[in-house]
């Protein structure tokens, strides 16, 4: 029902900034909150940020003030700035996207590497 086309990962240096995207694309369904997982080798995906359609916004602990969510409802996408970037940050980020058809679903993105080293 929906397909997620996630961009923007990399490598980057500690201190550095990224932002991630993530496209919805339906013919169908209505987009509803929308937010960003990460996960590394041996442990389970953790929640980073979420964000309500109309815009109210959760983060997790040890990226507050660092990252910012946002979405833009028109284009069905969603981002993600992630500025002072950490070693400790780096992870598969994933978009994953609530929505509402003939019933509710949730779609995963493919993910995207970010690496923050030096």
């Amino acid at each position: 029902q929906v397909q997620l086309v996630e961009s923007g990962g990399g490598l980057v240096q500690p201190g550095g900034s990224l932002r991630l995207s993530c496209a919805a694309s339906t013919t169908t369904a209505s987009i509803s909150a929308m937010g960003w997982y990460r996960q590394t080798p041996g442990k389970q995906r953790e929640l980073v940020a979420t964000i309500t359609r109309s815009g109210i916004t959760n983060y997790a602990d040890s990226v507050k003030g660092r990252f910012t969510i946002s979405r833009d409802n028109a284009k069905n996408t969603v981002y993600l700035q992630m500025n002072s970037l950490k070693p400790e940050d780096t992870a598969v980020y994933y978009c994953n996207v609530n929505w509402r058809s003939y019933g509710l679903g949730q779609s995963w993105g493919q993910g995207t590497q970010v690496t923050v080293s030096s």
